[in-house]
């Protein structure tokens, strides 16, 4: 399990976070393969292995771990969204950010993935709301920064990014990469 808290498990009126738990995985997992299919349509070239089978993120070991962290309605208990957020970096983190075997053990990073808002609720400024719940609702032990990706050819993704207050920190692989200090570890 990850040393993480939830310190405000309300988003905003009506929108709940909790940590995920085994039974959530294939309502996350489908989640996740509605936006990667959506992105698809879009031209997007994100999260492409998701469509073929692959994952890079290993959902159901991010669950177990206590990585996954879930956003529903209060109303009708409905998902509205997801997110990983990895204490220890994966082998797709240490590839992009150039970290050896000495970092995937300890290091002062969260790595966010798969952040996904549910298609009947996008456009409405959700997803900067759930970015702005990572920094302010959640504590990591010892960790004073967050650390994330995205395909390098998605403009828009990469300018959202940046309005949350993350600083691009270049290329690899042609993925972008950002980062983020947290004000409170």
């Amino acid at each position: 399990m990850t040393s993480l808290t939830i310190v405000q498990s309300s988003v905003k009126p009506g929108l709940v976070a909790f940590q995920a738990i085994a039974k959530d995985q294939e309502e996350v997992q489908e989640l996740i393969l509605k936006t990667a299919r959506w992105l698809h349509s879009k031209g997007s070239k994100q999260w492409g292995n998701l469509l073929k089978g692959k994952d890079d993120h290993n959902l159901g070991g991010a669950i177990a771990r206590g990585e996954v962290i879930i956003f529903r309605t209060s109303e009708d208990h409905a998902l509205a969204g997801a997110v990983i957020l990895q204490q220890r970096p994966s082998a797709w983190d240490c590839r992009l950010w150039g970290l050896d075997d000495d970092d995937t053990v300890e290091g002062t990073s969260v790595y966010l993935h798969r952040l996904v808002v549910d298609r009947d609720r996008a456009g409405k400024g959700l997803g900067r709301e759930l970015m702005q719940w990572i920094e302010q609702g959640i504590r990591f032990t010892g960790k004073d920064r967050i650390r994330l990706d995205c395909i390098a050819g998605n403009d828009k993704l990469s300018q959202f990014y940046q309005q949350c207050g993350y600083t691009y920190k270049g290329e690899t692989d042609g993925y972008n990469i950002f980062e983020k200090m947290l004000t409170e570890v």
